[in-house]
């Protein structure tokens, strides 16, 4: 794995107790294995709510050893499972490198689903490697940028008819105390936002969402719609206005088996620091790809791909396969159909919550310059 980083202790966990069987009192149990009891055998009661904590452990270059703890809560509005399905996740890590980093990320919906709130919180110091701006950018990264990065993002919208949303969007990021290190010779420092900056961005969206599960969307399409605006008059430090378009489906082919796509652009018009331009890659859209491989004004990316949930021959265990093609390109670096970079790969799946149709995946995606391998809760998209 080149760049990407992998979490494997959650894994190899469930592999070793998934074939535990409940016993008759708590006291022939130990600790690890009532705790993984309640997290994989079903329960009665389909509207309960479900808690998940996990150590997680992972190695990348930039960062060595790291070591975290992440946290899954999934629960339905009053306990109706006529309420789509809520999720607020949790995620702190250390390296090695004594980088640190706390992440939120909620998506949540009230009784009879009237409001949906989605939205993610990020602090961290951790490396961003930056390997330039534009489709043509090198395959080794020039520097290593050091800094401490805060991000809030959210979305509040209302229901105007059933599972069509409206709303505000609010978006705030800054990156400060940027030090560049692991320089090449011919790098040059990043001509807008290079010493880092503060932006607010207002905006609306509109969303239409008939998915019940956003874990395990099994059928149903989600398209959201939306523009920032990033200015002055808000404490932005640069002006630029922001268009995002995400569309997917989600389609049965037959009994436990999906097909999935995406079409997702971002378009960025104005002053964007490098920091806040389209990014490819990371774990859900053009997987392969460390994210930030490739960036500049605009992004346009796709991906399919056909999830057996779960396997004929077993209750738990399943598969995707997937590809996905994407492009960066702006006002200078005009979109071209041949410089589309293609990824694809497969992954494995276990269903760690049977009663709420969720799966654990591990996704190994090839790209031209490398692989990366991706363990998380829930699906690509």
């Amino acid at each position: 794995m080149k760049y990407g980083i992998a979490n494997i202790v959650l894994f190899c966990f469930l592999i070793c107790v998934s074939s535990f069987k409940a016993q008759n009192t708590d006291e022939e149990q130990g600790v690890l294995k009532r705790y993984f009891n309640q997290i994989l055998n079903d329960t009665n009661d389909l509207s309960a709510p479900k808690f998940m904590t996990y150590p997680t452990l992972a190695y990348s270059p930039e960062t060595r050893w790291e070591i975290g703890l992440s946290s899954l809560y999934i629960y339905s509005a009053k306990r109706d499972l006529e309420n789509r399905l809520s999720e607020v996740k949790a995620f702190t890590f250390y390296t090695l490198e004594k980088q640190y980093g706390i992440w939120l990320d909620h998506m949540l919906y009230t009784d009879k689903n009237e409001w949906f709130f989605l939205g993610r919180a990020r602090y961290q110091s951790f490396p961003l490697l930056y390997f330039g701006i534009g489709p043509d950018s090198q395959s080794e990264y020039i520097s290593r940028v050091d800094g401490e990065y805060t991000l809030f993002r959210e979305r509040f919208l209302r229901a105007v008819l059933p599972s069509l949303y409206f709303g505000l969007e609010l978006d705030f990021q800054r990156l400060s105390n940027v030090k560049y290190k692991d320089v090449t010779i011919d790098h040059q420092p990043p001509s807008i936002g290079g010493n880092g900056s503060t932006n607010v961005g207002l905006g609306l969206g509109i969303l239409y969402d008939n998915i019940h599960n956003a874990l395990n969307p099994r059928e149903g399409i989600y398209s959201e719609w939306a523009f920032l605006s990033y200015d002055g008059i808000f404490g932005s430090d640069f002006n630029m206005t922001t268009y995002i378009i995400d569309n997917r489906f989600y389609r049965p082919v037959k009994k436990n088996t999906v097909i999935a796509g995406q079409l997702y652009g971002q378009f960025t018009r104005g002053n964007a620091p490098f920091n806040m331009l389209s990014l490819m890659g990371g774990e859900s859209l053009m997987r392969g790809y460390y994210l930030g491989r490739y960036r500049d004004n605009h992004l346009l990316a796709a991906q399919l791909e056909y999830r057996i949930l779960p396997f004929k021959f077993s209750k738990r265990w399943g598969a995707s396969v997937f590809m996905a093609t994407g492009q960066v390109f702006s006002q200078n670096n005009k979109f071209q159909f041949k410089n589309l970079l293609p990824t694809g790969g497969a992954g494995l799946r276990f269903l760690v919550f049977p009663e709420k149709d969720i799966y654990t995946r591990v996704d190994v995606a090839f790209t031209q310059e490398g692989r990366g391998i991706y363990f998380f809760i829930g699906e690509a998209f």
